[in-house]
């Protein structure tokens, strides 16, 4: 009796452990760009087998939220609000249904602002102002709402490119994995400046050296590392291009190696570079473009990052801005603004080739997508 009741628990832990693991449920936040009644953010959901995304449902009004973040609990929020608001927003999520309880909005400091991220410590919200080519750091509340501000950046000058004289437009701003430096990539002078945060005070000091420069304008964008720390990639809007770096986390030091398109040979209708994500492997590189409409996959050489362009997919409408990879690392989500719409595709794991995955499913200007584990 005892020895057949050994054998069917036997059986019955060896079928636990080799039933394949069960589908996730995930949350899926849009940010639509714009004003006015069910103009704000909605909440989809996504299957993390089969990759399939429902319609958004809509969740709450806010005007014309831009690039927005989580925290990493999943408990808060925080978005840049864009013109004609030009503030930073934060949000409470309810951990069981996603829901969003608006917790208090302050003025950016500066124009437009287009990009938001958190200090480690999850203490201080970060700021770019594409307008002006400000950045600001607000120190956050116990509650998680947004409290003082405590540092202002101010950068001055315009590109060295005669044909486009552009004023400073600081675009993005985030932590280096190591987590000793902040950049800060100015689309408007083409500089990516390198800054320390100190930890008490929240005040942002230039690095020495202070900044590395891209080609004339070329338009530093957005920031993307190597999970190792040893490169950064930026992308440039302007000259529709990816840069490599070599990245020295002990000084802050940028080494600029190679610049590459971000569009096939051939291509002559008007482009802009947006969004540039490294897989959580790191041996692929996704950047989107704004005309050619499309997601550019380049594979990541191992030993020196060197990018190999391998892929231009069709995002299945207008304008690609965002774009962000599901927690498992086997889909990527892109939203297009201006067809109102997301599309999934489905990632090899050995190639880092795209296939697109389903129908594209609508979404009102949608600007920014972020997933979020559903509580069970």
């Amino acid at each position: 009796m005892q020895r057949s009741a050994v054998r069917i628990l036997s059986i019955l832990l060896a079928l636990i452990f080799s039933a394949p693991a069960m589908a996730e449920d995930m949350f899926v936040y849009f940010g639509s760009h714009g004003a006015g009644p069910h103009i704000g953010f909605s909440l989809a959901h996504f299957d993390t087998d089969t990759g399939k995304l429902t319609e958004p449902v809509f969740l709450e009004e806010a005007v014309a939220p831009a690039y927005f973040i989580i925290r990493s609990d999943g408990r808060r929020l925080y978005t840049c609000n864009s013109s004609p608001g030009s503030s930073v927003s934060a949000y409470a999520i309810d951990p069981n249904t996603a829901k969003l309880t608006f917790l208090n909005r302050q003025p950016s400091g500066g124009g437009d602002p287009s990009y938001v991220s958190l200090d480690p410590s999850g203490r201080y919200l970060m700021v770019a102002n594409y307008l002006g080519g400000s950045a600001a750091v607000f120190a956050l509340r116990s509650d998680g709402s947004i409290g003082k501000r405590t540092t202002f950046v101010q950068h001055i000058g315009a590109s060295l490119d005669p044909k486009d004289p552009r004023h400073a437009h600081a675009h993005s701003i985030r932590f280096d994995p190591s987590h000793r430096f902040v950049l800060l990539a100015d689309l408007g002078v083409d500089k990516i400046f390198v800054y320390r945060l100190n930890p008490k005070t929240g005040a942002l000091t230039q690095n020495d050296p202070p900044f590395a420069s891209v080609a004339p304008g070329s338009g530093p964008r957005h920031t993307a590392f190597d999970p190792q720390g040893r490169y950064v990639y930026v992308i440039n809007q302007t000259a529709n291009s990816v840069t490599r770096f070599g990245w020295d986390s002990n000084h802050g030091v940028i080494t600029q190696f190679e610049t590459v398109s971000t569009l096939p040979n051939g291509f002559e209708g008007s482009n802009m570079g947006a969004e540039i994500l490294m897989h959580p492997s790191g041996k692929f590189l996704y950047a989107t473009n704004r005309g050619h409409d499309s997601v550019a996959v380049f594979s990541v050489q191992s030993e020196t990052g060197r990018l190999t362009p391998i892929q231009y997919v069709s995002t299945q409408g207008k304008t690609p801005r965002n774009a962000d990879f599901d927690p498992t690392g086997k889909w990527l989500l892109v939203s297009n603004q201006d067809s109102n719409n997301a599309v999934v595709f489905r990632i090899d794991q050995s190639t880092g080739q795209l296939t697109k995955n389903g129908d594209p499913v609508e979404v009102p200007a949608p600007f920014c997508e972020r997933f979020l584990p559903a509580r069970k």
